[in-house]
């Protein structure tokens, strides 16, 4: 487990003078989701609001499965202080206009009565916003609700145009760099299976949550009780990431492949064409009334559950799969991240600079094929880390053996620490080394551990979960009310959402095929055709 000299060698390459300033300009995204609650902790009954936008169409503020579960979107930028003032803009703004409702500051739901009153998203009467909203009614029917509106943070990570050009001199000068760059990310993305369970120790909030999520069911676990009704694991970090969570372990037998792009798309293809017993039992559409978009093991692209996905924005009507066929992977997409409680926009500054030195060490560090006995390894690690990453001695496994998660964590963060050096150098500040240090700390400390945090306040005061929500919500309430916006101009969300409401009525108006002939034509993929160095 110690150094790769390989990792020496690269980042001595890119730390020379003439190099250096080309690790400088990452580019990120920011998706952060929260439920709308009422102010007594309960979920939203009503309709997303309307001064909000269309959800269909508007650039910023969205829901992702259920009506009450709002999606914020930054745009790209390549500063995280601008980054997280749009962040918090888009917060500011929502709260002010959700009346009296506030936002869920927690992963695992609030109190939820039953799965119906978890109201499936609506995008209107056109035909892209009726396949949303059906896509979501697939989902309900093939894995239930609850596990549906479990909120988290993704980080959307691409290294600038400098980064590439040199290091296709350093690496494969005759290859062509748009088949470099997937590559280079299929990399990272390996080395994400390999070494995520990091993002869960660190940051992981959500070691308890509401007895009303399991609506009865035994889980096996053994569950501790604090409050009324709040069930917790001692030493867990992410519940949200755990088999209780969103994930789906009917998919564990898909055996996608990270090993390149071309075969990551094969894999996801067979998915998407395979039928699945179970789900052709339910039904595709039952008289007039569709249940689900088709019966294949994935009805899209977005139902394959991964901590981290290969990204190309697709073009109009595009398909994800077909948008990386023809022009490869653009960015990707960290999706590990519970929502930090502590913050009203469920992430901060100290993180996402970790995010950014942690992908971009993924990306520099060797990362050869995964093999099936290191995939269940990482399995095993991730998930023993999310249900008991805090416990004292506890073992993870390598290829050499078994070994203590500090003592593992310790050495990685000294290859970390080189990546910092190089990118605190590139930018003419000790940023990436100080938030490194402040993360190191909690390998020395568990308790300084977000779901440490949050557990231990809920101990100190045998709270709920839904009332330290509760809580919690209601000081960011309080905060957002009535704060101006920090980065963009005051008009700028509601030209936005107006611009928004007349994008979607434009659809509807414009819609002339028949909604069985427009869901035919979308699902029926063009045949299989890599080509990552298409025209743009």
């Amino acid at each position: 487990m110690s150094l790769s000299p390989s990792l020496s060698e690269i980042i001595e390459q890119l730390s020379t003078p003439e190099r250096v300033f080309a690790v400088r300009g990452i580019r990120r995204g920011i998706e952060r989701e929260s439920l709308r609650i009422t102010p007594e902790g309960r979920l939203s009954p009503l309709d997303h609001p309307r001064q909000l936008g269309a959800a269909l169409t508007n650039a910023n503020i969205t829901t992702d499965y259920s009506e009450s579960l709002m999606e914020f979107i930054t745009p790209v930028s390549d500063s995280l202080d601008v980054l997280l003032a749009q962040l918090g803009d888009i917060h500011r703004f929502t709260q002010q206009n959700i009346g009296d409702e506030r936002l869920w500051p927690l992963s695992m739901p609030c109190f939820i009565g039953g799965e119906e009153s978890i109201r499936l998203a609506q995008y209107g009467r056109s035909n892209t916003g009726r396949m949303k909203t059906l896509y979501r009614q697939g989902l309900h029917h093939r894995y239930g609700s609850m596990m549906q509106v479990i909120a988290g943070v993704h980080f959307n990570f691409s290294m600038p145009d400098s980064f590439w050009n040199e290091w296709l001199s350093l690496q494969q000068p005759e290859c062509c760099q748009c088949k470099l760059i997937s590559d280079s990310y299929m990399g990272l993305i390996r080395n994400v299976y390999r070494f995520g369970w990091l993002i869960p120790y660190l940051f992981g909030a959500s070691p308890a949550l509401c007895s009303s999520f399991l609506q009865g069911r035994d889980t096996g676990l053994p569950f501790e009780r604090v409050g009324k009704g709040t069930l917790y694991l001692p030493y867990a970090t992410s519940l949200r990431l755990s088999d209780l969570g969103y994930t789906n372990k009917s998919q564990a037998s898909l055996n996608i492949s990270h090993n390149n792009l071309p075969d990551y798309l094969t894999s996801v293809r067979r998915a998407l064409d395979t039928k699945d017993e179970a789900f052709a039992a339910m039904g595709i559409k039952v008289g007039d009334e569709y249940r689900q978009l088709n019966d294949h093991v994935l009805q899209l692209e977005n139902e394959l559950y991964a901590p981290i996905r290969p990204k190309r924005t697709p073009r109009s009507g595009e398909r994800a799969v077909v948008a990386l066929e023809r022009r490869g992977i653009d960015y990707i997409e960290l999706r590990t991240l519970d929502i930090n409680p502590f913050t009203p926009f469920g992430v901060e500054l100290q993180q996402l600079r970790f995010l950014d030195l942690f992908l971009v060490w993924c990306l520099l560090r060797p990362s050869p094929v995964l093999d099936a006995a290191e995939i269940e390894r990482n399995r095993h690690n991730m998930s023993h880390v999310a249900l008991e990453g805090r416990r004292p001695g506890l073992q993870l496994m390598t290829a050499e053996g078994e070994l203590p998660l500090r003592v593992w964590g310790e050495q990685l963060f000294d290859e970390l620490q080189l990546v910092a050096q190089l990118l605190d150098r590139a930018n003419g500040r000790i940023h990436y080394q100080l938030a490194l240090q402040a993360q190191r700390d909690k390998l020395i400390d568990p308790d300084k551990t977000l779901s440490a945090q949050v557990l231990t306040h809920l101990l100190q005061h045998d709270l709920d979960n839904a009332e330290f929500g509760r809580q919690q919500a209601e000081l960011f309430h309080q905060q957002l009310q009535h704060a101006p916006l920090q980065y963009w101009e005051a008009n700028y969300f509601t030209d936005e959402a107006q611009a928004s409401l007349l994008k979607q009525a434009e659809l509807e108006a414009d819609d002339h095929q028949s909604f069985d002939d427009f869901l035919r034509q979308y699902l029926q993929l063009p045949q299989a055709g890599y080509a990552p160095c298409g025209v743009e």
